[in-house]
């Protein structure tokens, strides 16, 4: 996407007054642009060829189809939008359901619109976001369910690092997680913590792009496609 230009974005919700209210704030930044409107999957749809967005902010509770069955049928329709929920709902098992359909993120209505704009920028970079009050329940969620197996590390020079000691015969290690660095596993407890980039950046005392890079190294050593994956997984395995 050009820097140059703004976020161009389109607003899923069947509240009228939500939605224009939302529209009145978020163009109040000149990072973002409101290019169409929808109240429901089916308008969102005929939206896309106009609106063209770059991220969908979707709600979850809409008539018809609910938002996070509508992820995947979005993303099929618009290749490289992102979907961001954006609803009040904190059930778990929607948040489960938005993140393995294919959502970027999943934030609740009560947060503050300067964090929205934030976030928006950040799921364009690459990040996935999520309230930091759902991630909770997210592990937990997670906890409930049998783990699926990740995919097989190729075992070479070129991906192996040094091995962390071993743990106790009582204590196996999880998969992948012997290919962590000491620095990458101290970085995977941050993420699980919820930290940002920024914040791990300050804590560890080195650049925020090494830490973009650590990162980067740890989902393709650990087979996993966001920093919410990560989070899960650091949960699940024990490592939190």
């Amino acid at each position: 996407m050009n820097a140059t230009r703004a976020i161009r974005l389109l607003l899923v919700d069947d509240h009228t007054l939500f939605r224009r209210g939302l529209k009145a704030l978020l163009s109040q930044d000149e990072r973002l642009e409101v290019t169409g409107e929808a109240s429901d999957l089916g308008e969102a749809l005929r939206c896309l060829a106009q609106a063209r967005p770059d991220l969908i902010l979707l709600d979850n509770h809409l008539p018809g189809v609910r938002g996070v069955d509508g992820i995947a049928t979005l993303k099929d329709a618009l290749p490289g939008v992102r979907v961001l929920m954006l609803t009040v709902s904190e059930n778990a098992e929607d948040l489960a359901a938005a993140l393995q359909g294919g959502a970027d993120g999943y934030l609740l209505k009560t947060m503050e619109s300067e964090q929205l704009a934030d976030s928006i920028e950040k799921v364009l970079a690459g990040e996935s976001v999520i309230s930091p009050e759902m991630m909770t329940k997210l592990v937990a969620v997670f906890r409930q369910r049998p783990m699926m197996p990740l995919a097989p590390v190729p075992d070479s020079a070129a991906t192996r690092v040094a091995p962390a000691p071993a743990p106790p015969p009582d204590q196996p290690v999880a998969p992948g997680l012997d290919l962590l660095s000491p620095r990458e596993r101290e970085i995977l407890l941050l993420i699980a913590r919820g930290d940002s980039n920024k914040l791990i950046a300050r804590e560890l005392d080195i650049a925020e792009t090494t830490v973009k890079i650590h990162v980067q190294h740890i989902l393709r050593k650990l087979c996993l496609t966001s920093r919410v994956q990560a989070a899960v997984y650091a949960t699940t395995h024990g490592i939190v």
